[in-house]
């Protein structure tokens, strides 16, 4: 075997998109992929300084979006962007933007998932970012996303994750088994 140091290297990392409202009501989105599911209705996200951070303290609140492969080179562009030095930055996107019903943040509907969060604290805030915690509130799904049982289908989505060894997107795949079930195998 051989060893490496610390890195961030716990798989899969999704590749999440955080939309949030600035002062003026303009929507921003970031890539992040240090986040996470943190309990049954909150999610986790590391995340450093930026005009996102700075609309999540004006706004207490934010919507997640899981980046696809039909949307890849937009998602990827919001990372390595800052809405401090491009102030057209969403439009150069070409998502569609409307408000969330439940939370003060944009929703951009080319994605076919996205969570409706309210920001429920912060942890280790220090000059370089902080640990987000955020409270789900509402899930949206685009309807042609929906398995025949009227829940979301991972499978039809296109879901890309982080590869941060390489840093490399990757698509999900299909399904391999069933959770909670195939391991009744060895019982």
């Amino acid at each position: 075997m051989k060893n490496f140091s610390p890195k961030p290297w716990t798989l899969p990392q999704p590749v999440l998109i955080l939309g949030t409202y600035d002062k003026e009501g303009t929507p921003n989105a970031m890539n992040a992929a240090w986040g996470g599911t943190w309990d049954t209705n909150e999610v986790m996200i590391s995340l450093g300084s930026h005009a996102t951070t700075e609309n999540l303290d004006l706004q207490g609140a934010f919507t997640l979006a899981f980046a696809t492969v039909d949307t890849l080179v937009a998602s990827d562009y919001v990372g390595i962007v800052s809405a401090k030095k491009e102030p057209n930055k969403i439009a150069k996107t070409g998502w569609n933007v409307v408000k969330s019903e439940h939370v003060n943040a944009p929703i951009f509907t080319n994605f076919p998932l996205t969570l409706e969060c309210k920001v429920k604290e912060t942890l280790n805030r220090d000059q370089s970012g902080y640990m987000l915690i955020g409270e789900i509130v509402n899930i949206v799904c685009q309807e042609n996303f929906l398995s025949t049982d009227g829940l979301p289908d991972i499978e039809k989505m296109g879901i890309i994750c982080y590869n941060p060894i390489h840093h490399e997107y990757i698509q999900l795949g299909k399904k391999v088994g069933q959770a909670f079930h195939d391991g009744e195998q060895l019982k």
